[in-house]
């Protein structure tokens, strides 16, 4: 096979929903960092939507970006939340996986915390090949090829080998 064609995890992003309760986003601070070691960053929102008292500068989610051998160790622990099942419809045509947790207490190694109370999270993987590099650089960058993007077949593939997930209705 050549190396090229070769999928891995680029990175994995874990974000949380708070909207404007201020309460549920400090709990939510305290989950993340209770499940990966590493504190998130606060996402604030840029609109103004009355509707559901939401301004310019209110912080509204948390959201947190893991690479490397970290991000393939919290993988194997999120999906194993999930049982290692996942329907088809979390992988997306460029070859992302996101599916969300509705209880943090079913990931391996995470108890229960009365302060924090039942809340879930989302996750989303993403997967690329050797050579996206070109795409993102600064200097020069190129569009990539169809033939070396990332499908929704391949990877779904990947995540059969590599972590034994199974796809379901």
């Amino acid at each position: 096979m050549n190396v090229m064609k070769a999928l891995q995890i680029d990175k994995v992003t874990i974000n949380f929903g708070a909207g404007k309760d201020q309460q549920r986003l400090e709990k939510g601070m305290q989950l993340i960092k209770m499940i990966t070691g590493k504190n998130p960053v606060k996402t604030i929102t840029q609109a103004r939507i009355p509707g559901w008292g939401l301004r310019p500068g209110l912080p509204v989610g948390l959201k947190l970006t893991l690479r490397g051998k970290e991000a393939q160790d919290v993988v194997k622990r999120l999906l194993e939340a999930r049982e290692n099942r996942l329907k088809p419809s979390c992988v997306d045509n460029n070859g992302n996986i996101s599916f969300g947790l509705s209880e943090y207490i079913d990931i391996p190694g995470v108890r229960y915390d009365p302060k924090i109370g039942v809340i879930g999270l989302q996750a989303s993987i993403t997967l690329t090949r050797p050579g996206y590099r070109v795409m993102r650089r600064k200097l020069k960058a190129t569009s990539i090829g169809k033939g070396h993007r990332v499908n929704k077949e391949e990877a779904t593939e990947f995540m059969k080998e590599h972590f034994g997930v199974e796809f379901v209705q």
